[in-house]
């Protein structure tokens, strides 16, 4: 994602778009989280002094973090990629690794992936496309913001040749500055070192720097243990008290929901039920239940019982979501049950 918390913030609040932006706390120790793209001209960049940026910019506006909001439309992109692949990878929030080498045209995923991203979300993305995750993740950062890079085979001798030590996955400053110091600032130079020499130099990850140098990554994408949640959303063109299109909006989203816990194999218990109101107030109504979710008229007649009990307290709605969470584990050995009886109507 591009500038991801400081993009939400200037989503979210009108007043913030198209003026230097900074997530962080405002106090004597805080740290930018996150800058947004009017505040980089002037230097500021994510780990730099809150202090240090408002001295740079006089205009700065400095924005507390609001981390279950970020989290929120982390999953809703998450969803999205469930839509072209299982297996994901995510390195934070706002990145992760997806495997679509089943699909006959990454860049076409991709391109999708961006367009879905700026329609549900409002947000933009950059992708990197390449044959592994080294060469995709330095691709993604490399036309930002809203930018798709694509590294074909034919092209990684002379990509990796120019690019900048710095520019390599996992090549910080500090490591940049020692290949400096011995002459190495590009792929090229660091390609003119054996590993016997690069591992003399930096250890263990010496072995790893001489395969990137020459656009090796033998890592796979690795997915997550365990999925904690499957949800969708929608926000609407108009906001709507109509309970009526809300019920047909919620129908819709539901059947989203359905479709990514088959795909995805997951059941839950808890039903949870999202509203943003047109103040951009959120609201959740949850339901747990004995048993998972297990077919599509359960959801629908738990879901729509949460929108039934909802009051709107006057605002009207602007977007809808629907999640079900909290996985069945699987016990082992011995242990307690929690017996049921199934007594009918009453």
């Amino acid at each position: 994602m591009d500038a991801f918390y400081a993009s939400v913030e200037q989503r979210d609040n009108p007043v913030l778009r198209g003026r230097p932006v900074v997530v962080g706390h405002d106090g004597p120790r805080g740290v930018v989280a996150t800058a947004s793209y009017e505040a980089r001209p002037y230097g500021i960049h994510s780990a730099m002094a809150v202090a240090t940026a408002k001295r740079r910019c006089a205009s700065l506006i400095v924005v507390e973090p609001r981390f279950e909001a970020y989290k929120a439309v982390s999953e809703s992109i998450r969803n999205i990629f469930l839509d072209y692949t299982p297996i994901i990878e995510p390195l934070s929030l706002d990145e992760a690794f997806l495997d679509v080498s089943h699909h006959p045209s990454a860049t076409i995923v991709a391109r999708e992936i961006k367009r879905r991203i700026a329609e549900v979300t409002g947000l933009t993305a950059s992708a990197g496309v390449s044959v592994n995750k080294m060469l995709a993740k330095i691709a993604s950062d490399y036309r930002k913001p809203d930018g798709l890079t694509v590294i074909t085979p034919s092209d990684i001798d002379n990509f990796v040749a120019a690019l900048p030590v710095e520019k390599f996955f996992g090549i910080g400053e500090v490591t940049a500055g020692r290949m400096h110091r011995i002459g190495i600032f590009t792929g090229a130079d660091l390609r003119s070192y054996s590993e016997a020499q690069l591992v003399s130099h930096f250890g263990k990850a010496g072995r790893d720097y001489y395969l990137y140098a020459r656009g090796i990554d033998n890592r796979p994408v690795v997915t997550e243990r365990t999925r904690k949640s499957v949800g969708a959303e929608t926000t609407f063109i108009e906001d709507t008290d109509n309970r009526r299109i809300l019920a047909m909006e919620l129908n819709g989203v539901r059947r989203d929901v359905m479709r990514r816990m088959e795909r995805s194999q997951f059941r839950g218990r808890t039903v949870v039920l999202k509203l943003k109101y047109d103040d951009f107030r959120q609201i959740t109504r949850s339901r747990t239940l004995p048993h998972p979710v297990e077919d599509d008229d359960r959801l629908r007649e738990i879901s729509e019982s949460l929108l039934a009990e909802t009051d709107f307290d006057g605002h009207k709605v602007r977007l809808i979501g629907l999640t079900v969470a909290n996985p069945q584990v699987k016990s082992h050995g011995d242990g307690p049950v929690q017996l049921e009886f199934d007594f009918g109507e009453y």
